[in-house]
């Protein structure tokens, strides 16, 4: 294999890149990436860039002695427009093309949008550049701000934007933020959060539209109500970034449908984080797309899949000054039960807490606000049944 191309210039992409070389390629290394900023990491967009404690050079991931190393062409705020496996080729807006041996699909995902989000003073946040414009609006001084969506990107910006002084309202449709994830009690639990940080909760109600003509004067509910809001952040989620896929003879469903070992139907073709359905399911976390690359670029370097990744489910989130993690493969039905700290008027108490899910005498699922040490413990514990179940390789 004498050329790779990685398309997509996000966290996987680069551990792709890293891998590749960790591995032993040393051939020829194409990066792709729509964006013109090399990889940066993501989470703080939502929390410490946002308010001003961190800077664009702590969000890098790479620096001017590891670009080196990686010896890497860099094809930068350049789009992939399209993948022809039959000539191994990668096609690039302007019409330009990559020829390749093999690809890693990195490409993402993008934020969901509201009709209507056109408006002056709506904004998403999933790139640097949607956080630099949301930033330099948060400054300008305090104004009410209206959140849709209560998953953990909502969450984290209207914990950041009430941290600044702003007066937030989050609109949830769900009759609970988190409920997928966390489940209905502790889901409650993390809701209560929102109260203690000054911010208004409105579930079970969704959004009809957006008020305002050039800019955004107020939020409409489905009930009829108007919130009113000088800066609306839609936070409803995101999509795979597969459309310039299409035609490719790859099975796209929700993402690049691969298997478990990250291999798509395609020869030499694989894919890694929020764009890669493995196995299944598709997992927009952090440690998804860093722990996926190396099974990835092994399968890809070995022509077949022979190692496997399903990693225990692991994301955390910071709001309001509290620190949520959660690990394993919780099912409704599950018993909680809070194993060490306790609740205050259904919120998290001084110190956190750590709940156990439960189901059939052991142990699935962990959940802490503020109790790290504990967590990681029980994580481990999980990982490692989890480890005596599930083959590491085919």
């Amino acid at each position: 294999m004498r050329t790779v191309t990685v398309v997509g210039a996000s966290l996987s992409g680069l551990y792709a890149a890293r891998e590749l070389r960790a591995q032993g390629f040393d051939g020829r290394l194409v990066i792709v990436g729509d964006e013109r900023h090399r990889p940066y990491d993501r989470p703080p967009l939502s929390k410490d860039f946002l308010t001003g404690r961190a800077d664009e050079e702590q969000l890098a991931l790479t620096d001017a002695e590891e670009t080196a190393e990686l010896d890497a062409e860099w094809l930068l705020g350049t789009r992939a427009r399209g993948l022809d496996a039959r000539g191994r080729t990668v096609l690039l807006d302007g019409g330009r093309t990559v020829s390749t041996d093999g690809v890693v699909i990195a490409t993402g995902a993008s934020a969901r949008r509201l009709p209507g989000d056109g408006l002056a003073g709506v904004h998403t946040l999933r790139t640097l550049d949607d956080a630099r414009a949301l930033r330099e609006e948060l400054g300008r001084g305090p104004q009410r701000i209206v959140v849709i969506g209560g998953g953990f990107i909502g969450a984290e910006t209207a914990s950041s934007c009430a941290g600044l002084g702003h007066t937030v309202t989050v609109v949830e449709a769900a009759p609970l933020p988190l409920v997928p994830q966390l489940g209905a009690e502790m889901a409650a639990v993390c809701a209560a959060l929102h109260r203690r940080g000054g911010v208004d909760l409105v579930t079970g109600i969704g959004v009809a539209g957006l008020r305002g003509t050039v800019t955004v004067t107020g939020v409409e509910l489905a009930d009829g109500r108007v919130l009113p809001a000088d800066i609306v952040i839609v936070g409803i989620g995101a999509l795979p970034n597969t459309a310039w896929l299409a035609g490719s003879a790859l099975t796209l469903h929700d993402g690049v449908l691969c298997d478990d070992g990250c291999v798509t139907a395609l020869p030499q073709v694989v894919a890694v984080g929020d764009v890669a359905r493995v196995g299944g399911s598709r997992a927009e976390h952090w440690t998804s797309a860093t722990e996926q690359p190396r099974v990835a670029v092994a399968n890809l370097l070995a022509g077949r899949t022979t190692q496997t990744a399903r990693p225990l489910p692991y994301f955390w989130s910071d709001q309001y000054g509290a620190r949520i993690q959660f690990a394993g493969r919780r099912r409704d039905g599950d018993n909680v039960r809070i194993a060490e700290g306790e609740l205050a008027d259904g919120a998290p108490a001084e110190g956190g807490f750590l709940a156990l899910y439960e189901r059939d005498g052991r142990t699935t699922a962990v959940l802490s606000v503020n109790r790290p040490r504990p967590f990681m413990r029980v994580r481990r514990e999980l990982a490692r049944e989890e480890s005596r179940v599930v083959p590491a390789a085919l």
